[in-house]
Order: structure tokens, then sequence, then C-alpha cells
């Protein structure tokens, strides 16, 4: 559909922009268990993305980060200073986060809300905490940058979406294995696979915003995988992500702004287990596969005659799984053998069975005090396009199961926002753990329940919208 054939507009205000939120050298690089990553060199710089949205009485903003993670406290400051600056409100506001394994995070992950915990309080440990306190107020300084740049730029648009299938890049990471165990990242072409354990999605998203001279503004670009290229390396990138980007400023024009929206990807990774040929490292080939499907559902793009704009939230208060007797007996075992970081001489990191028992005391000392966790869900509609804002790393049949059922054409998920809360995966999963993402810790404390929860919410809440 052609803007020429559109005489039904409705007046939505948009404006985009991105800020340059590369760390210095030496920062500590996130998205590693134990292990001292102070940055060496920038392959690529990361951004702060920014779209600012207006129209029919309501105000939104949307922020897309090449980071690792952002906690609560960050994100509700940049919500925060948002609101009191451009009359936004808070709950409208979007802090995404890319789960970009070559970044830093925001915030400490890898402890508890507190200072109470076991892991050494000397400095020389404190890459262990999963953060860097010298990078976070520089980065919030710039993602703000952003939306006031973003909020300058504002000017009628119309959108555009359409999708593309591509399957190539994107893999469940989890395996069966023959006995039975499961496993959340099987090494590669193990001979004791019996079958990967889950589906991905394969969408390729794109909503295409354009003013009325036709220049383009900003594009909405959402797929589905974690960005690990750079796992354990000493040098920052922004992965695939950032190679879209790239790819797509080629075709759409340095004005544009590229916007990747990372859908859930808590059990997705770019590896094939199960091909010999695929290279996981590859982010640019990735990127320019990904751009490729991207030029492919331009040349179907559809206009929204009438993009309203609405937004809506809900809390749910989830139950917090709860600790085996055995489990913590273990933990126990294991931090009193060794209270200071068992490390591991071949991996050159800490030992993740220390790692994990650590985790799990810690984890049982702050959060056994409360019994749900206040999780967050946002949906904002653009006419036929949905955005869902979800917290931490759920698993992708979650993600399945609420575009299955969104009452929208088109239906993009954001996973990481706002906090963080560790992995949510499938109830199966849980019930048979097999590895980090499962084990009771900081990474994933939900209830096994929790990933239902959250997709039948999604959609109640998608349905307020479209009524």
């Amino acid at each position: 559909m052609s803007l020429m054939a559109i005489d039904n507009w409705g007046t939505l205000l948009a404006g985009a922009a991105e800020t340059d939120i590369t760390p210095a050298l030496g920062t500590q690089i996130a998205g590693d268990i134990g292990r001292k990553r102070p940055a060496k060199v920038a392959l690529e710089p990361l951004y702060a993305k920014a779209l600012v949205l207006e129209g029919d009485g309501v105000k939104a903003c949307v922020i897309s980060m090449d980071l690792l993670a952002a906690l609560t406290g960050h994100c509700a400051l940049i919500r925060s200073e948002i609101e009191k600056k451009h009359k936004i409100p808070k709950e409208n506001v979007i802090v995404h986060v890319l789960q970009n394994h070559s970044a830093p995070s925001l915030g400490h992950l890898m402890i508890p809300p507190t200072d109470n915990h076991l892991l050494p309080k000397e400095e020389e440990w404190r890459f262990l905490y999963g953060g860097d306190e010298a990078y976070d107020q520089r980065c919030i300084a710039r993602v703000l940058a952003a939306v006031d740049e973003a909020a300058a730029k504002m000017q009628p648009v119309h959108v555009g979406v359409s999708r593309a299938v591509d399957g190539r890049f994107s893999f469940n990471r989890r395996a069966v294995m023959r006995d039975g165990r499961r496993i959340g990242e099987v090494p590669k072409l193990d001979r004791d696979i019996l079958y990967i354990e889950g589906p991905v999605d394969p969408e390729v998203g794109v909503a295409l915003l354009v003013n009325d001279e036709m220049e383009n503004i900003a594009v909405l670009l959402h797929h589905s995988s974690h960005p690990t290229s750079g796992f354990a390396g000493d040098y920052i990138s922004s992965d695939w992500p950032g190679a879209w980007c790239d790819r797509m400023r080629g075709v759409l024009g340095r004005q544009c702004v590229p916007i990747v929206i990372n859908g859930c990807c808590g059990n997705l990774v770019h590896d094939n287990k199960l091909d010999p040929d695929h290279v996981r490292s590859d982010y640019q080939r990735m990127g320019a596969g990904l751009a490729e499907s991207t030029v492919k559902a331009l040349k179907d793009l559809e206009y929204i005659p009438r993009p309203l704009l609405r937004m809506a939230n809900t809390h749910l208060q989830i139950p917090l799984r709860e600790f085996g007797e055995e489990y913590l007996k273990n933990a126990r075992a294991i931090y009193e053998r060794h209270p200071m970081p068992k490390w591991d001489e071949k991996t050159n990191t800490m030992d993740w069975d220390w790692w994990i028992a650590t985790s799990a005391l810690d984890t049982y000392h702050y959060w056994s005090q409360f019994k749900t966790f206040d999780y967050e869900i946002q949906a904002l509609r653009i006419g036929e396009l949905a955005l869902v804002s979800l917290g931490g790393e759920p698993f992708v049949e979650g993600q399945l199961a609420i575009k299955l059922r969104s009452p929208a054409e088109y239906t993009f998920i954001a996973h990481m926002c706002n906090y963080y809360v560790g992995y949510v995966p499938i109830r199966e999963a849980v019930e048979n753990p097999g590895s980090w993402d499962t084990y009771m810790s900081q990474g994933s404390k939900l209830d096994a329940g929790a990933l239902d929860m959250i997709s039948g919410a999604s959609v109640d809440l998608l349905n307020t919208l479209y009524p």
C-alpha cells in the first residue's frame, strides 16, 4: 500500500536518535561468569537508541541499548528522568537491553540488590559482581541525551510494517541427551545428543517510520537470539545486532536510526549444534543475512492507515521458586570448603560449581524474605503493530505463545526490559534441571509456572489495547 493510496492518516509524531555508549578501555565486559575481562579494544561502537512517540493523547519512549543487562535501579533512574523532563509517564518508557555478551552491564547483576553477599569485598575481586560503576554514570547520561535528541526531532510520521522468515542463524541451544539429561548449552556435535529440546522464532520483523517527504526516520528490527559471538573475549563488539544495523544504514540512509528489538532468547543462540559447518562467531555474516531478509520484507511493506497509539502495563506477582534442602546443603558444603573463589586454571575463570553454590546461598539469604517477584509487562500499540516488553531471559516458547494468541497483526517482543530477573525457563526445564539456566540462583529463581503466567498476562494486556 503506497502513501498516496491512503487518505485517512492519523497524526503520529515520532523522533529517533542514537548516542555512542562505547566504554573506555579497561572497563569490565560482562556476559561471562567469574572471568576478568577488561576491555582491550573496541571492534565496533556501542549505541543507545531512543524512539519517542506521541499521538492520540499518549506519549511513549522506547530505548534499546547494546549492553548485556541493566538492573532495576538504573532503569528506574532513566525512566524517572525521562518522565521529569519530557512528561512521558515512566510506565510508558521501555528500557530494552540486547543482552550483548561483548559489552558491559548497567549494575552488578551477579549479586543481590544489597552489599550483603558472599563474594569477596576486596577491590581486586569486584569484577565478579558483573558490573563496572565507573561506566554506569556516563552511560546513563548518554542514554538520556539520546532521548533529548529524539524528542527535539519529533515530526509527523507514517508507519509501514512487514516481516520475513529466516531460520539460518538462530537455534535452540538446549538438548536432551540419550541418558535423559537436559543440557543448557550442549557441546557442538556431541554424539550423545538425542534431540534439541525446543523451537526457535524465525521471524524478522520490520517497522519503518517515514515522514511526509518519504524520508526514513527510524526502523524497528525484530529478531531473537543471544548475541554471544564475543563470549569470553576481551574486546567490545556490537555483535549481530550492530552488524544488522550497519547494513540497514546502507540501505535506508545514515539519517535513519536502526533500532533492534531482541526477542525472548533465553534458550536461543546463533550456533547450530547439529551443523559441523555453522560458525557461531561470524556475526557479520548473520547481520548481512538478516539485512537481506529485511530488504525482502521492505518490498512488501504495508502502511498502517490509522496508527492509533496506545500503551498499557501490568504487574504480576510471580512466586519465587522454593529451595530444596538437599540443594542448600550441597551449596553450603561447597562454600564451607572454599570460602574464597575456587579458580579453574583450565578456563581461567571462577569454578562454575562454586559460583552456582555461592549465588544460590546469596539468593536464598536475600530472596527468601520475599514470597513473590514484581514482574512488569508493558504493551505498546502503534496501529496493527504491538510491542510487548518483558523482563529477564524468557525462553522462546513464551514468546511464541504470545504471538500465537496476539490480537495484533504484527507483534514484536522485547526481552531484558526495565530490570534483571534471570532466566524464565519452560516448566519442563525447571522440573528437570541440568544446567545454570535452571539451577536456583541469581540467574534463575522464578516458579516453574512463571513463563505460562507471563505469556497469558501478556495476551490479556494486548487484548485491552485491541478491544
